[in-house]
């Protein structure tokens, strides 16, 4: 890997909001919402917003419409519901807000995976993309997981230092569509 942090670029701390997608877990036994919490607290960003609901389309389509327009978060992560069962929706409501799919995310992802867990990666339907603004990323609801999305890519991807590019450089352009129409 031929990537590195940059000397000359100072840190930009991202507002980040996370979501946990679960019919059973609370706040109190949230232990993926926890990692990933830790993880981008310790990385220096700002914890903007947590939240955690059921596996519902809908409810989840809501929840990213309000932090989408929330203009202090930037990056909402997203834990759970991401497998192959009949209540897993978190892609298919990921998928229906993306303005552009971040298809990279979940190959990267499955690929970083199946060094820790082999073939089982398959059967994770992990997904990014950008909708108003907001970056969004959806991992499976594994605290492994949420630290193999977090070390692998995010951390890197959400550091405004890290070369030869980032997430958090793009940023300010992600509206540019908006400007041109307008």
């Amino acid at each position: 890997m031929s990537s590195k942090t940059s000397d000359t670029r100072s840190f930009i701390p991202v507002g980040i909001a996370v979501l946990t997608v679960s019919d059973t877990r609370t706040i109190d036994n949230d232990k993926s919402g926890n990692v990933l919490v830790e993880r981008l607290q310790s990385a220096g960003h700002r914890l903007v917003d947590r939240d955690i609901i059921k596996d519902d389309f809908e409810a989840i389509v809501t929840r990213l419409g309000s932090w989408i327009a929330d203009a202090e978060v930037n990056v909402v992560i997203a834990t759970g519901g991401t497998g192959v069962t009949g209540r897993d929706v978190t892609p298919e409501a990921f998928q229906s807000v993306f303005e552009k799919e971040i298809s990279g995310f979940g190959e990267l992802f499955r690929m970083l995976s199946y060094d820790k867990i082999g073939t089982s990666t398959i059967q994770s339907r992990a997904t990014a993309g950008v909708a108003g603004g907001t970056y969004l990323f959806a991992v499976p609801g594994s605290p492994g997981a949420c630290k193999d999305a977090w070390d692998g890519i995010l951390e890197s991807q959400l550091d405004y230092r890290h070369k030869p590019c980032n997430f958090v450089e793009l940023m300010d352009r992600l509206l540019e569509h908006e400007s041109v129409q307008a």
